[in-house]
C-alpha cells in the first residue's frame, strides 16, 4: 500500500517553475492577440507570477528570457522577486531573433556572427551571476532549409566549440541545459534535433551540462518517458519544458492534449528519484497562452502537473515490481492504470488545506480580484509580448 503521508510530503515540496514570457502576449505566426491587463515589464510579470504561487503554493520560481526581460539592475529584480516570495530561475537565451542569425548563430559559417552569439551567451552567464540563477537554458534555431546549404559536420564542430566556451564560463554551482527540437524554423536539418544530439554534446562537456526535455519537441508517437528514464539513469536529465501539443510545437497547457502521457512521464520521474531535490531536475513550464486568460491558464497548468505527480506517487511499486518479475503483463499494466484512474483532486485539496491554501486554486484566484485590478491599473505603455 502507498504511504499517503509520504505522498503528501512529496507534493508539498514540489516546485514548478513558471516562464516570464507566458504572462505576456503571444500568438501564432499569423497573429498575436492582445489581452487587457498584460504586464508591461519584467516587474509586472513577477507580480502575476506571485499570484500563481499564492494560489498553488508550489510555483515560487520564475524563468527569465533574455533579451525579453532586460533590466538595468538584475540584483534589484531579484530583490523584487524575493519580496513577493519568489526566486529567479533559469536564464533562457535568445539567439534566434536577430537578422544576423538568419543562417544560424553559433553554427553560422561566418566567424564574426558566431563570436557575436557566443558573446551574448556569455552575457547571459553574467546575468546568472547577478540573479543567483542556477541554470542557463540553451535552445538554438540553427539549422538548414535545403540540401547542400551548409556542411552538417562542420556545423556540429562549430556548435561544440561554442558550447565549450560557454561551459568554461559557468560557475561551480551553475549548469548548462541544452534543449533540442525536431524541426522549425529549420526544416531540412536542425543542429540539435533530438535528445541523442543534446546528450552527446552534454556528455562531452561534463557534469555541468545536462539535457532539457521539452515535451512538445518530438515526432508523433515518440516515447518521451523512455527518454526521461534513460536520462535519469545516466544522471543527465537537467529539467523539463512542460507543455502539450497536438501536431507540432503547440505550446498548449501541459496535460491538456494527453494527460496519460504526462502521467507516464511523471511515473518514470518519481520511480527513478527525479522528484528528490538532490537530483536537480527542474520542472519548468514553457507555454504560450494565445487565446486563454494567462494567469488562470498557468494556474491550471501547475495543477495538471500536480495531478500527474500525485497519480505517479500512488503507483504501488511493490505490486508493479512483483508483476513485472512474474511476467504478468496484464497485472503490471493494471497497477499503472489503477493509479492513473484514481481521482487525486480530493488528495490535493487536503494538501493545499494543510499548507494553509484554498483547496481550489482557480477559485482562490478568481476571488482575489487580481484580474480586475490589473486591467484597470495597467493602462498605457507597451505590453510585454513575443519579441518584447
Amino acid at each position: 500500500m502507498t504511504d499517503l503521508s509520504a505522498v503528501k510530503a512529496a507534493l508539498k515540496s514540489q516546485r514548478i517553475e513558471t516562464p516570464s514570457w507566458a504572462y505576456g502576449n503571444s500568438g501564432t505566426r499569423f497573429k498575436v492577440f492582445r489581452q487587457e491587463g498584460v504586464p508591461r515589464n519584467p516587474y509586472e510579470k513577477l507580480d502575476d507570477a506571485a499570484q500563481v504561487h499564492a494560489a498553488t503554493g508550489v510555483a515560487p520560481i520564475v524563468s527569465l528570457h533574455i533579451p525579453w526581460d532586460l533590466v538595468d539592475d538584475y540584483a534589484a529584480l531579484g530583490a523584487y522577486a524575493k519580496e513577493r516570495g519568489l526566486t529567479l530561475g533559469a536564464i533562457n537565451s535568445n539567439v534566434f531573433q536577430d537578422d544576423d542569425y538568419k543562417l544560424g548563430s553559433v553554427t553560422n559559417a561566418d566567424p564574426a556572427i558566431r563570436r557575436k552569439a557566443v558573446s551574448y551567451l556569455l552575457e547571459c552567464v553574467d546575468i546568472m551571476d547577478a540573479t543567483g540563477s542556477r541554470d542557463l537554458k540553451l535552445w538554438f534555431s540553427d539549422g538548414t532549409n535545403y540540401p547542400g546549404q551548409d556542411d552538417i559536420v562542420a556545423r556540429q564542430d562549430r556548435l561544440a566549440e561554442a558550447l565549450s566556451q560557454v561551459y568554461d564560463r559557468l560557475g561551480d554551482d551553475q549548469r548548462m541545459l541544452l534543449e533540442y527540437k525536431l524541426f522549425e524554423p529549420a526544416f531540412y536539418t536542425t543542429d540539435v534535433p533530438d535528445w541523442g544530439t543534446s546528450y552527446a554534446h552534454c556528455l562531452k562537456l561534463g557534469d555541468k551540462a545536462q539535457v532539457v526535455v521539452d515535451t512538445g519537441h518530438h515526432a508523433p508517437g515518440t516515447n518521451i518517458e523512455f527518454i526521461v528514464a534513460f536520462l535519469l539513469r545516466e544522471k543527465k536529465l537537467g529539467g523539463f519544458d512542460f507543455n502539450s501539443r497536438f501536431y507540432a510545437d503547440d505550446d498548449l497547457m501541459v496535460g491538456s492534449a494527453d494527460p496519460f502521457q504526462l502521467f507516464r512521464i511523471m511515473h518514470e520521474v518519481a520511480k527513478n528519484g527525479g522528484l528528490k531535490q538532490e537530483t536537480g531536475v527542474a520542472f519548468m513550464l514553457d507555454q504560450c497562452h494565445n487565446i486563454e486568460a494567462k494567469i488562470p491558464a498557468i494556474i491550471r497548468s501547475v495543477m495538471n502537473v500536480q495531478e500527474a505527480t500525485a497519480k505517479a506517487l500512488l503507483v504501488d511499486l511493490d505490486a508493479l515490481g512483483a508483476a513485472q518479475r512474474a511476467g504478468d503483463v496484464l497485472e503490471a499494466n493494471a497497477v499503472l492504470m489503477d493509479a492513473y484512474n484514481t481521482d487525486v483532486r480530493p488528495l490535493l485539496a487536503e494538501v493545499r488545506t494543510e499548507l494553509g491554501l484554498d483547496p481550489d486554486p482557480m477559485a482562490a484566484y478568481r476571488g482575489s480580484g487580481w484580474a480586475t485590478r490589473i486591467i484597470s491599473e495597467r493602462v498605457g505603455g507597451e505590453q510585454a509580448g513575443w519579441g518584447a
